[in-house]
């Protein structure tokens, strides 16, 4: 250990200990990825007991601090201050593409839809969910060949995510995720005491030998966004899911679930991993992109145990998700030309996609966005293209929430840039990116 870095590493009792290695990692002195000193080691620096030690590792185990890595040790996860991102503010006058927001024009009206609510009170002994908004979600997960028997419903597909890992997985298990992934699922594990484990992706997903060989190393779940992965826009192709269907067969004990967060918006065909005869698995589809984020709700999919459990633990929490909210979304999916107004709201994100993308390729400069709200460029520094372009009042957002191991890049959301905008913003980007590289030390 650097002489340094010592006032770390003592403590004659494990909170004292657990106190001054929480320090270092909020300090930024113990940096996400770095392998702390063993629990002997630690033992025999401090003149204590290992038992002791091993009390303090549970501990930052439980703030998720800290993640036990088998052989190859104890490292630091990451302060859990610095996991949720500083709200952006956006200065006056400067073009907001980075907040990942869907457009407000395109999001459902809720005047004639909360008309048609009932307004009988309801009581502690009624139904958990409103039974024709469940079997409309049966259908529509019929159609994408899901699987189900029957539909629980949670708020947001965060909280279904949630839920489900809290019937499965203890602190310190492993969840493979996409590298890039959504920053809010990363919170979420941290937050949980869970490791992340980064899978390879490509435009069409996750990659299945990268998901090969993080399964191999005792993963316990998988999370994955099929279509519109939230910063890559990657969708999965019909035979990029048989290729991880195959990968998965060798692996039944994994919880595999799949988040649909953008819903019908997203842009392609839905193109699941879940498998009936899998015994642990579960889907994710949010309303919110589609009809509006303060709808917050999303149909859960799974097998028979995974939605006994999820239920079962929402009748001693929660009781249920509102039935005015539940009536709400079920009128607002079932009123008249709602399907036609979904895939206008698609055909619209697809068109502001392929303009960036256009106007991006005809500078020399690689992006992906096949599906979603969000474009994802590669760069060489993140802070300083964001803060060049912020300059230029363009606001879009850094990579760096979202990445693991992959490489540097910045988020840009298509939702309300419109194709005329998308040229004079790849112009910016463009310049900005040649000027930092005539400029040393950029």
């Amino acid at each position: 250990m650097p002489v340094t870095d010592q006032k770390y590493f003592t403590g004659d009792s494990a909170v004292k200990l657990a106190a001054a290695l929480e320090q270092g990692i909020h300090k930024g002195a113990l940096a996400p990825g770095e392998n702390l000193p063993t629990i002997r080691q630690l033992a025999a620096s401090n003149s204590i007991s290992p038992a002791t030690v091993s009390s303090a590792f549970r501990l930052l185990r439980s703030r998720g601090l800290i993640v036990a890595d088998g052989r190859r040790g104890t490292r630091v996860a990451g302060p859990t201050a610095g996991f949720t991102e500083v709200p952006l503010i956006i200065p006056p006058g400067v073009r907001n593409l980075a907040d990942g927001n869907p457009d407000p024009s395109l999001l459902a009206n809720l005047r004639s839809a909360l008309r048609s609510v009932s307004t009988a009170p309801r009581l502690y002994s009624d139904e958990l969910n409103f039974a024709p908004l469940t079997a409309l979600a049966r259908e529509k997960f019929g159609v994408d060949h899901i699987h189900t028997g029957s539909v629980a419903i949670v708020g947001g597909a965060l909280d279904g995510i949630e839920r489900v890992l809290r019937e499965y997985l203890r602190p310190g298990d492993r969840v493979a995720v996409e590298d890039p992934c959504f920053s809010g699922i990363l919170d979420l594990l941290h937050a949980s005491s869970l490791a992340p484990q980064a899978v390879g992706t490509d435009a069409n997903g996750i990659v299945p030998e990268s998901l090969q060989r993080v399964l191999r190393t005792g993963t316990t779940a998988l999370i994955v966004t099929p279509r519109a992965q939230n910063p890559t826009g990657a969708a999965f192709t019909l035979r990029r899911s048989a290729d991880l269907r195959r990968v998965l067969a060798s692996h039944p004990e994994v919880l595999v679930i799949e988040d649909d967060h953008a819903g019908s918006i997203a842009g392609s065909t839905y193109h699941t991993l879940s498998d009936s005869s899998r015994g642990r698995w579960a889907v994710l589809r949010s309303v919110s992109k589609a009809l509006g984020p303060d709808l917050r709700l999303a149909f859960l999919a799974g097998d028979v145990t995974t939605l006994a459990r999820v239920e079962g633990r929402q009748s001693t929490g929660i009781r249920w998700v509102s039935h005015i909210l539940q009536q709400t979304v079920f009128s607002l999916l079932t009123s008249p030309g709602r399907e036609a107004s979904l895939a206008r709201a698609a055909k619209s994100y697809a068109d502001k996609r392929a303009a960036l993308l256009n106007a991006l390729r005809e500078h020399g400069i690689a992006a992906t966005g096949k599906t979603g709200l969000n474009v994802w460029i590669p760069v060489s520094d993140e802070s300083g293209i964001v803060a060049a372009l912020l300059d230029r009042d363009w606001a879009i957002r850094k990579g760096e929430p979202y990445r693991l191991n992959s490489a540097p890049a910045v988020r840009v959301t298509i939702s309300q840039l419109h194709p005329r905008e998308a040229v004079r913003f790849a112009a910016d980007f463009a310049e900005v990116v040649r000027s930092r590289a005539r400029t040393p030390g950029a």
